[in-house]
């Protein structure tokens, strides 16, 4: 299930989870914390959903569907973080967190108190939480450039409560091979770098929401989390080469492009 916001185009948010769930042959549920005004040019705004509905819409769904992985993305108010927390509370399941804070535009999604309610609420229910560099550099509050800076901003994100911590996106700084796109896993005692091909490309809307839901997906289908880490980066990698283009400004990727056969898991 994906608990996060609504991106009418299409490509980011909820519509992308979805096609992501159906791509690795799960059935997908979605709980709309906000309907934005958003496509690939930008985002325009957003109308945010109450607390009340969002308990309303995960409820309906926990009773009714045998929930194995949730998924958060835009979670843009204190009230609707500490309803999904309590809810992830007393329907457990597996969890990975996105900690969506900011579009690729530039327009904040969430202001800095709702991002300090995510880390004490959510964080510490986390199987793993996925931000990309920027992301991770907004919760430590500094720059990450070096390796050691990468090691010490995931060591921190670990104590605020995460069982595993993936900083993606790491290309754009301080990387020796600027020809991979390097996302780095780190546990409490291990750190598994993850490189596929850095594809010049702006047909990347979307690709985050997509990374995290495809590790839940996997996470559902029972692959161990360092796997489903792995099979999702390879699938986001062959949506973003096969995108068709779709729009006037960043396009999506296409979902289908890694589509699992019926026999694979």
């Amino acid at each position: 299930m994906s608990i996060a916001g609504l991106d009418p185009s299409g490509g980011a948010g909820i519509a992308a989870d979805l096609k992501t769930f159906f791509a690795h042959r799960c059935y997908g549920a979605a709980v709309v914390t906000s309907v934005t005004f958003q496509n690939t040019q930008g985002v325009f705004g957003a109308e945010h959903q109450s607390a009340e509905s969002v308990r309303r819409q995960a409820a309906a769904v926990f009773e009714d569907l045998p929930v194995k992985a949730v998924k958060t993305g835009m979670l843009p108010t204190i009230e609707v973080i500490e309803a999904v927390a309590e809810l992830l509370v007393e329907y457990p399941s597996e969890i990975v967190v996105d900690p969506v804070v900011r579009s690729t535009s530039g327009f904040d999604l969430i202001d800095d108190d709702a991002l300090r309610a995510l880390i004490i609420t959510l964080f510490p229910l986390a199987g793993i939480v996925t931000p990309n560099l920027a992301e991770a550099e907004r919760i430590v509050g500094r720059e990450i450039v070096a390796e050691e800076d990468y090691r010490r901003a995931a060591s921190e994100i670990l104590e605020m409560g995460a069982g595993y911590v993936l900083i993606k996106g790491g290309h754009q700084k301080g990387d020796e091979n600027k020809n991979k796109a390097t996302d780095r896993l780190f546990g409490p005692d291990e750190m598994v770098v993850f490189e596929e091909d850095y594809i010049e490309t702006t047909s990347t809307h979307g690709s985050g929401c997509t990374l995290s839901s495809a590790i839940a997906a996997n996470l559902a289908n029972g692959v161990s989390l360092e796997k489903s880490v792995k099979a999702a980066k390879s699938y986001v990698t062959k949506g973003i080469r096969n995108s068709e283009g779709y729009g006037k400004g960043n396009s999506p990727l296409n979902h289908w492009a890694g589509l699992k056969s019926s026999g694979e898991r």
